[in-house]
């Protein structure tokens, strides 16, 4: 079975978040729907509230901290990502911007990415296109059609057409099959040498 990685971003600050809960069954909707498609996927979840600090201390220096650089480097190698932030003052939150922030200016170019959201009430739904896709776009990311918001209420209802779980099904499918149409990246070392050693000594 072919093998992808997504990373899941959550940006709900709270514990337990209704953001995360909204992430995880956006992942393991996205699972079920890509082993159809013959992939094995690998989700990796990067947790922003656990790297909040480290967050703002890059945007001062300049040097992202470990914990910090590790995140980075798995949405870089990511075959797709699903980023999901509650939804503040009409817009996605202020963490969720910072670490797109100093995410590399090319690291979602034409990655894949579902767009999620959450808030109290469905009135902040249109978010989720006037805010966070036109980032993702401005970014050059790939983003499926389908987004994926939920309210409050919205957890805890039924299964029938229109709910949280079809519309959470129907990204999950519009992402497996962007999965299983490209290419697993792949992530190229810049400290890698590209010739050998005989190669150099010729010179």
């Amino acid at each position: 079975m072919n093998q992808r990685t997504v990373v899941v971003i959550s940006a709900g600050l709270s514990q337990p978040s209704s953001t995360r809960l909204l992430a995880d069954q956006l992942a393991a909707a996205t699972v079920e729907a890509a082993a159809k498609q013959g992939l094995q996927v690998t989700t990796t979840f990067v947790e922003l509230r656990d790297l909040a600090h480290d967050i703002a201390n890059n945007l001062l220096t300049g040097f992202p901290p470990a914990a910090l650089k590790e995140a980075a480097d798995a949405v870089a190698a990511a075959d797709a990502v699903i980023a999901v932030s509650p939804i503040f003052t009409a817009s996605y939150s202020g963490l969720f911007k910072s670490f797109i922030d100093v995410l590399d200016k090319d690291t979602l170019a034409g990655k894949p990415v579902l767009i999620a959201a959450t808030a109290g009430t469905a009135r902040h739904s249109l978010a989720l296109e006037h805010a966070l896709r036109p980032l993702f776009a401005y970014l050059h990311a790939v983003v499926i059609p389908t987004s994926v918001f939920a309210a409050t209420d919205d957890f805890g209802a039924d299964s029938a057409d229109g709910t949280l779980r079809s519309r959470i099904t129907r990204a999950a499918d519009e992402l497996a099959r962007e999965l299983e149409r490209r290419d697993p990246v792949s992530v190229i070392d810049p400290f890698a040498l590209t010739v050998n050693f005989e190669d150099l000594l010729k010179h």
